[in-house]
């Protein structure tokens, strides 16, 4: 398989729809900022592996144009992955969405129904199984204890649901405007609770800290030594380490890279993407992680 044959990674983004390559599937990444985002090397090693001539690009879509955008799209858009700040608008774009979107308030996945223009999406959530299988990866099965999650947005929200799909005891949400932790605190239910992220710091009890403040959350106060075993979940990947990641390596304790997160929230989605479900496996999907992983170095 040679380049010629396949699409290759693009360089930069598009501000409008992006043209049609030489594949014979259209995929992109939408967001605002969009062009730092590391998803055409994944999904286009993913297809290299599989033999699939599909291409993937980044197209920046700012906030409260993404349904104007989608609905003026042309032919042969078999989905598109989607990250900050147009996750809740394509859960309202869906036309069918999962429980986990649901719940998280945000789709990061759109798959039509077929490549015309005026076919209908399906919205999923595959970063929550995507963080539960990174987890794994690092032969982290369960949070045995209290999880804290920094931030409040739909990256937050899915963060928390995994917490307590592995486990977690209870779950307290800090964010910067205190309201906006007490409201997904509410969303989520019971066990779970929002503070102010002004007042954070490490009890005894911590077993995971999930960082989602975009960038990294930035050391503003003591907040006291890391438990023994607790593990991190920093979602930035760019720069790296966060500060947090460097106080959790300087203790050597555990991390689950934004990268990790990254990886294997994208393999559920070429999953998605390939007309599966999203507990199906690829065929050779080991061959397929791993090729996606090479990518990512």
């Amino acid at each position: 398989m040679t380049n010629e044959r396949y699409p290759v990674v693009p360089e930069g983004f598009n501000d409008s729809e992006p043209p049609r390559g030489i594949g014979s599937q259209r995929l992109a990444v939408l967001g605002d900022p969009v062009g730092h985002s590391r998803s055409p090397q994944l999904q286009l090693a993913a297809y290299r592996a599989l033999g699939r001539r599909w291409e993937y690009s980044r197209w920046r879509i700012p906030a409260g144009q993404l349904a104007a955008a989608l609905d003026a799209r042309s032919q042969g858009w078999r989905g598109f992955s989607v990250t900050a700040p147009l996750k809740a608008e394509a859960l309202a774009f869906a036309s069918e969405v999962s429980a986990d979107a649901r719940r998280s308030g945000a789709v990061n996945t759109l798959v039509f129904d077929s490549l015309e223009p005026g076919a209908p999406a399906r919205g999923e959530n595959t970063d929550i199984p995507g963080i539960v299988r990174a987890f794994g990866e690092r032969g982290l099965e369960r949070i045995e204890g209290v999880a804290h999650v920094l931030g409040a947005g739909e990256t937050a929200a899915s963060v928390a649901i995994a917490a307590q799909r592995l486990g977690a005891s209870r779950i307290e949400v800090y964010a910067r405007r205190p309201e906006r932790a007490e409201a997904l605190a509410e969303r989520l239910g019971d066990g779970v609770t929002g503070r102010t992220l002004a007042d954070w710091v490490l009890g005894g009890d911590t077993a995971f800290v999930g960082d989602t403040v975009p960038g990294g959350y930035v050391l503003a106060n003591d907040i006291g030594p890391v438990p023994a075993g607790a593990a991190l979940l920093s979602a930035a990947y760019h720069p790296w380490p966060t500060p947090l990641a460097e106080r959790w390596q300087d203790a050597s304790a555990p991390v689950v890279t934004g990268l990790d997160m990254l990886l294997h929230q994208a393999v559920l989605q070429v999953r998605l993407f390939g007309g599966d479900t999203i507990d199906e496996p690829l065929p050779n999907e080991a061959e397929v992680v791993e090729a996606m992983r090479a990518a990512l170095s």
